[in-house]
C-alpha cells in the first residue's frame, strides 16, 4: 500500500532524540522553552520572514492559544470554514464563542470570501480562514472585509506550511498563523504545533498561554495550559526545518507528474483535478481531486490495488453529530465537496513508478 502520507525520518532524527535522552532534559517548562524549542523556533520563523514563531504541542493548541491571545470569549462569533478537520471548530468552542461555518469555492476548497460577509452579525469577532489541503485561501480580499469591520484574522495554516499567496508565506498574511507538526504533515515532530505572528504583544501572550500563563516560576498572570513542546518533539521538528525545502520540491515534483499524467489520461469534465495558479503556490500537502457521484468507488478500487486514497473530509462539520445542533442551512459547495473529494499521496516516498501505477489505477476506476 501506498500510504496517503509518510513521515521523512531518517538517521539525522534519531541521532538528535538520542543526543536529547543522553543529556537528560526532556522538556522545560521555562518561559522561552527548552534549547531544541527555541532552535526549531527560529528556524520556522526564518523560514517564513516572520518576527515570532511559538511552538507549542498541537495544531489544536496552536489554535486554541491563538483564539485565546485574541481575546475571543465567551458569546463571540468566529468565521470558519466547515470543510476542514473538527478541531478548527473544537478550538473557538473551547473558549465559550460560537463557530459560524462559511461556504467554500469550488476551485480551492477554501473559504468563500462573498459568503464571509453574509455570514457577519454584530457579534463577529475573528475569522479564521484554512488553507486546506495547502492551497491557500483567498487572503486579499478576507483580509480586506477584515479591517473594514475591525476583525482579527487567525489563519489555519495546519495543512499549509510552505504554500505562499502573493508570495507571502501561509500563515504570517494575518495577525497570527497556526501550523501543524502532525505525523503525516509536511514537516513533522510527531506531535506538534506552532504559531506565528509579528506582534510583539501577541507573542508575548502565547508564550505565557503555552506555560499555564507563568513567566517566572509560579506567577501566573493570564489564564493559560500545558501546552509545551517536549524537547524529543523539537529535536525532530528542528532536523525537518534542515531539509524543509528539499521535501517540499519532492512533493511539487510529485504533484506535477501526477497532474500531467492524469491530464493525458482523464478526458472527463466531471473530473477536477487541482491546480495552482500565479497567486496561489501549493505545498502539495494532499494531491486533491473531485470526482462527483463516482468517488466512493473510484476510491475503493483504488485501495484494492494498494493506493492509499483518502477522503477529507466527509461529513464536513456542520454535519457531525455535536455541530450539527448549532447550525442551520445548506452550505452547498461544502456538503459538494464532502462527497466528491479525493486526495491522492505525492509525499517524497512516492516514486516514479507510484506516480505512473496511480494515474493508470485512476484511468481503471473511472473506466470500470
Amino acid at each position: 500500500m501506498i500510504p496517503i502520507n509518510k513521515p521523512q525520518i531518517d538517521e539525522d532524527e534519531r541521532q538528535e532524540i538520542l543526543n536529547v535522552l543522553d543529556e537528560g532534559i526532556l522538556t522545560s517548562a521555562a518561559y522561552s522553552g527548552g534549547k531544541r524549542v527555541q532552535d526549531f523556533e527560529k528556524l520556522l520563523a526564518e523560514f517564513l520572514h516572520v518576527k515570532h514563531a511559538i511552538a507549542v504541542n498541537s495544531g489544536t493548541a496552536a489554535l486554541h492559544a491563538s483564539i485565546l491571545a485574541a481575546g475571543i470569549r465567551e458569546n463571540d462569533e468566529v468565521l470558519i470554514p466547515s470543510f476542514t478537520f473538527v478541531a478548527t471548530a473544537n478550538s473557538v468552542a473551547c473558549t465559550g464563542a460560537k463557530p459560524v461555518f462559511v461556504d467554500i469555492e469550488k476551485d480551492t476548497y477554501c473559504m468563500n470570501p462573498q459568503d464571509l460577509q453574509r455570514k457577519i452579525t454584530d457579534k463577529t469577532r475573528a475569522i479564521i480562514p484554512v488553507h486546506l489541503y495547502g492551497h491557500p485561501a483567498k487572503m486579499d480580499e478576507i483580509l480586506e472585509f477584515a479591517n473594514k469591520k475591525s476583525l482579527m484574522v487567525i489563519e489555519d495554516a495546519c495543512q499549509s506550511l510552505g504554500s505562499t499567496y502573493d508570495g507571502k508565506q501561509t500563515g504570517t498574511i494575518g495577525q497570527m498563523g497556526c501550523f501543524s507538526m502532525y505525523a503525516s504533515k509536511v514537516l513533522t515532530s510527531g506531535e506538534g504545533g506552532a504559531i506565528t505572528t509579528n506582534s510583539d504583544e501577541f507573542a508575548e501572550k502565547l508564550r505565557m498561554i503555552r506555560n499555564h500563563g507563568m513567566v517566572n516560576g509560579y506567577d501566573t498572570r493570564i489564564v493559560g495550559f500545558n501546552m509545551r513542546l517536549p524537547e524529543i518533539s523539537a529535536a525532530i521538528a528542528k532536523t525537518q526545518m534542515k531539509k524543509i525545502q528539499s521535501m517540499l520540491d519532492k512533493r511539487a515534483t510529485n504533484a506535477n507528474k501526477l497532474g500531467q499524467l492524469l491530464s493525458d489520461k482523464i478526458r472527463d469534465k466531471n473530473i477536477v483535478l487541482p491546480h495552482e495558479n500565479q497567486r496561489a503556490k501549493y505545498n502539495w500537502y494532499l494531491y486533491t481531486m473531485a470526482f462527483n457521484e463516482s468517488r466512493d468507488k473510484v476510491k475503493k478500487f483504488l485501495n484494492e490495488h494498494g493506493i492509499g486514497a483518502t477522503v477529507y473530509y466527509d461529513p464536513p462539520v456542520h454535519q457531525t453529530p455535536y455541530y450539527s445542533k448549532f447550525h442551520k442551512g445548506e452550505l452547498e459547495i461544502t456538503e459538494w465537496a464532502s462527497k466528491s473529494v479525493l486526495s491522492l499521496p505525492v509525499h517524497p516516498s512516492v516514486t516514479g513508478n507510484d506516480l505512473d501505477m496511480m494515474a493508470s489505477t485512476v484511468e481503471k476506476a473511472i473506466k470500470s
